[in-house]
């Protein structure tokens, strides 16, 4: 089940999900240039959706165009609108993937990675823009990331998945001070310390992802894990509440914090400390 608004999206129809799609729910794509077309201009891909969802005739869009990728920053706008995409740097790019995706005030925006394609500094301004227009907008958000210092400033719940499951779902503030699963010890024990001794070694999560088509019987974590057991490697764990609105899919969720003290020390930056993993 998918369900959005109390309706399971998988059984609506191929019309139904067109009207959904870029106009409640918007996606902003990893890499702007593959996602933008390379024939047609910035101001006509704008457009498009206007017209089709919010029933505009042809000028009042590309009004209604300049207007968003001015509100996404995009430096003179009024010369730059009927440009082609290869015409914008990739943080620029992406911009435009903003405007694009909030063209129709959708209830639900799904960023996918999108800040993969540039630098830092871009993607400080990039993330504070979405954040900015989440607000304005009124519009919730779905960030699909692995950049953990992401997720810890602009979450308020997280959701831990592992080989296609879910594996954990908590608060951000709880589940960075009180991980439950052997997974997400293992993801904040890996981030890079600045405060730490040089020798110290890194952590690393031993052995290799699973492969999809071919997964274990029982936890798919469970050749990795350090807290694994007979019964990891034949049952599926199913998620369970460990905590207020906390919940893991680990049969041995209430150990992991004796192995793995974690303390979150900010939550604009992943602190992480991590002792007696093994």
């Amino acid at each position: 089940e998918i369900i959005f608004k109390g309706q399971d999206l998988l059984k609506v129809s191929e019309d139904e999900m067109r009207h959904i799609r870029g106009n409640q729910i918007a996606m902003i794509y990893q890499e702007p240039m593959t996602s933008l077309n390379p024939v047609l201009t910035i101001n006509r891909q704008l457009s498009e959706a206007l017209e089709l969802h919010r029933g505009m005739d042809k000028k009042i869009a590309a009004e209604e165009s300049l207007k968003l990728l001015q509100l996404v920053g995009t430096p003179g706008a009024e010369s730059r609108v009927r440009d082609y995409p290869h015409q914008f740097s990739g943080g620029m790019q992406q911009r435009i993937m903003i405007a694009m995706a909030l063209s129709c005030n959708p209830e639900l925006l799904i960023a996918d990675e999108p800040t993969t394609s540039v630098d830092a500094t871009v993607q400080s301004e990039l993330l504070e823009l979405i954040d900015n227009l989440r607000t304005q907008f009124g519009t919730s958000v779905i960030i699909i990331t692995h950049n953990l210092g992401v997720v810890a400033r602009y979450t308020d719940r997280v959701n831990i998945m592992y080989a296609g499951r879910l594996v954990e779902t908590a608060p951000t503030d709880v589940l960075f001070g009180e991980p439950r699963h052997p997974y997400t010890v293992g993801l904040l024990a890996s981030v890079p310390r600045l405060d730490l001794a040089r020798e110290r070694k890194l952590f690393a999560i031993g052995g290799m992802p699973p492969n999809l088509a071919h997964l274990p019987k029982g936890c798919a974590f469970c050749p990795r894990c350090y807290l694994a057991i007979d019964r990891c490697r034949e049952e599926k764990p199913e998620l369970e509440e460990v905590g207020e609105d906390h919940y893991s899919a680990c049969f041995r969720s209430g150990e992991v914090q004796k192995k793995g003290e974690v303390l979150l020390m900010a939550r604009n930056d992943v602190l992480v400390e991590v002792e007696n993993l093994v």
